[in-house]
């Protein structure tokens, strides 16, 4: 008798053990990263993403791929543009399930207004801030300092709705370069008009993001923005929205996204992830 009570009492702590540790495995893996969602691979759905033009070269060439070899199911649809219009048209009904924003700002407005769901909110990736030429620049700008002397275009976002271009203005601003620049800006919509500008020659120089840089041939790299230029940290925060007709798939694609695997690619792409 005692012998049975003894072999019971083993097999019950045994029991305990193996959920136990299954339990703590898969909260290991939220804590790593992996890919925690539910939604069976075989579902289908769609998930409307509203991403910050920067974004654009990561999750068409690879991230959305990867994801539908993932999910076959689930067409991912991007809308890309600067942050602050992508802001504007949340607020007036943009079809969206997911806001990924170049700077806490916009996302911060719409969470503000009730239409982000907060406990999905991830400070999730950094960039930083870059000067740069046309490739076959012959002008003598190794610096920002340099700006002052330039007699051309410099072109930056419009800080009115570009991240970018807020970032440039409050890199300018803090070296005291703003005043003596300010007549020579062009203003683009978003940070590939930017890039593009100079990649075209029709800029002398341009302030964008590093992974926009890093993108196109076209162009060179002077440097980065001074180490006290900006106080500012280049956060992209990723969330859903509150009122998503697709809060299924929208979840498996922000788990992807979250996925060692997904972070890797975004590292290529020139970003670092945000601990």
């Amino acid at each position: 008798m005692k012998s049975m009570k003894k072999l019971l009492f083993v097999a019950i702590l045994a029991l305990v053990v193996i959920v136990s540790v299954g339990a703590c495995s898969a909260g290991f893996l939220d804590f790593l990263g992996g890919d925690s969602s539910s939604v069976d691979a075989n579902a289908t759905g769609e998930v409307n993403l509203a991403a910050a033009a920067s974004l654009k070269n990561a999750f068409d060439k690879d991230l959305i791929p990867l994801f539908n070899e993932k999910y076959p199911g689930i067409k991912v649809t991007p809308t890309y543009a600067s942050s602050g219009d992508l802001q504007t048209q949340i607020e007036n009904g943009l079809k969206a399930d997911i806001f990924m924003s170049a700077a806490n700002k916009q996302m911060n407005a719409l969470a503000k207004k009730g239409l982000i769901d907060n406990d999905t909110n991830v400070q999730f990736l950094e960039n930083k801030v870059v000067l740069i030429v046309p490739k076959d620049s012959t002008l003598n700008i190794t610096s920002f300092d340099d700006l002052k002397n330039v007699n051309g275009t410099i072109a930056i976002g419009d800080p009115e709705s570009v991240p970018a271009g807020q970032y440039a203005q409050e890199a300018l601003n803090n070296t005291g370069l703003w005043s003596s620049v300010e007549p020579k800006l062009s203003l683009g919509t978003d940070v590939t008009a930017v890039l593009n500008q100079v990649a075209q020659g029709s800029a002398d120089c341009g302030i964008v993001y590093a992974t926009d840089a890093k993108s196109n041939e076209n162009v060179t790299v002077v440097c980065e923005a001074p180490d006290n230029a900006l106080k500012t940290p280049v956060i992209y925060p990723i969330a859903m929205i509150k009122d998503s007709n697709n809060t299924d798939s929208a979840k498996a694609f922000m788990d992807f996204l979250q996925t060692q695997e997904a972070k890797d690619i975004f590292v290529e792409y020139g970003f670092t992830i945000h601990e």
